[in-house]
């Protein structure tokens, strides 16, 4: 029986420093394949002696792929332990490792985000800016190593935790519990990328349904206000107390739209699209696409 590969913990420290750049070849096809597909390659020479073997193994990961770059880490340590097995002659074929990786990133991206970005650097860059506002040099250099020093740990650890649980999943050699793990991972991550739909899609048809004239005393009557700052003080008194801005109540297409079922158009526009992606259309073409109907609708005043 031939020896085991096993990735070392320096190979694996190589992997995570790495993925310090996973950002570095961003691109809208792909995201962040380039620089996932960097960070592998210690292991993936580790693993793979022959040229053909390497080649297809950066074939495999140049594929799509997209998370939060700290987050990412997780998702490494994964991959390290299934590409470990299949080196060392375990049934992990390309279909299973593709599906882990969006299975994962999917539900990772959402937490990284708040975690990170809405917590942790918001906090210690208060920090900061307190101790810079009153004159100390230590603001920066704080802000600089505590937050290198999070963000560091924080792959490590994650990367390693991944990867001591990827190696207990290939344990099931009869793909139960990996395809369990992918198929929980990937429900999760539809989830929450339905809740964020809503959020990241915005669309507002412009067209006037109606326009109905108020009666007197439901909208602000800008002749009969005061000059000046006297005037803006009422307006806006009357604006919080109800008051329109102005005499006619217009309803937009939008708004009736928004009355039956919010976000449905921004829903149906993402599964028009995903439909797209499913029939092979490329990325880039879908992108132009909706760059051209959103310029040409809004010219002829749809949107």
């Amino acid at each position: 029986m031939a020896d085991q590969i096993k990735l070392s913990k320096k190979d694996r420290m190589s992997v995570c420093w790495r993925s310090t750049f996973i950002q570095g070849s961003w691109n809208y096809e792909r995201m962040q394949n380039g620089g996932w597909a960097y960070s592998l390659i210690p292991a993936l020479k580790k693993l793979y002696t022959t040229k053909e073997d390497r080649v297809a193994a950066l074939k495999r990961h140049l594929e799509f792929f997209n998370t939060h770059p700290y987050l990412a880490s997780p998702v490494i340590g994964v991959t390290l332990a299934l590409e470990e097995e299949r080196a060392n002659g375990a049934p992990v074929d390309d279909v299973t490792i593709q599906g882990v990786k969006v299975g994962m990133m999917g539900p990772l991206a959402g937490i990284g985000d708040p975690v990170f970005w809405f917590t942790v650097r918001p906090i210690l860059g208060a920090l900061a800016a307190s101790l810079a506002m009153s004159g100390n040099i230590l603001g920066p250099i704080i802000f600089f190593i505590a937050w290198n020093i999070i963000r560091i740990a924080f792959m490590w650890y994650t990367q390693e935790f991944g990867y001591r649980a990827g190696s207990k999943i290939t344990e099931d050699m009869s793909g139960g519990l990996l395809q369990d793990v992918t198929k929980g991972a990937s429900i999760l991550g539809m989830f929450i990328l339905g809740s964020l739909v809503n959020r990241w899609v915005s669309i507002k048809f412009t067209p006037t349904v109606s326009k109905v004239k108020q009666s007197a005393g439901a909208y602000i009557d800008w002749d009969k206000l005061p000059h000046g700052a006297a005037g803006i003080k009422e307006a806006l008194t009357q604006q919080a107390a109800g008051l329109s801005l102005d005499k006619y109540k217009v309803t937009t297409l939008q708004d009736n739209l928004d009355s039956l079922i919010p976000g449905l158009a921004a829903l149906l526009l993402t599964l028009l699209c995903m439909w797209l992606l499913k029939k092979k259309v490329s990325p880039i073409i879908v992108i132009l696409g909706l760059f051209v109907v959103g310029v040409v609708f809004h010219v002829i005043g749809i949107m």
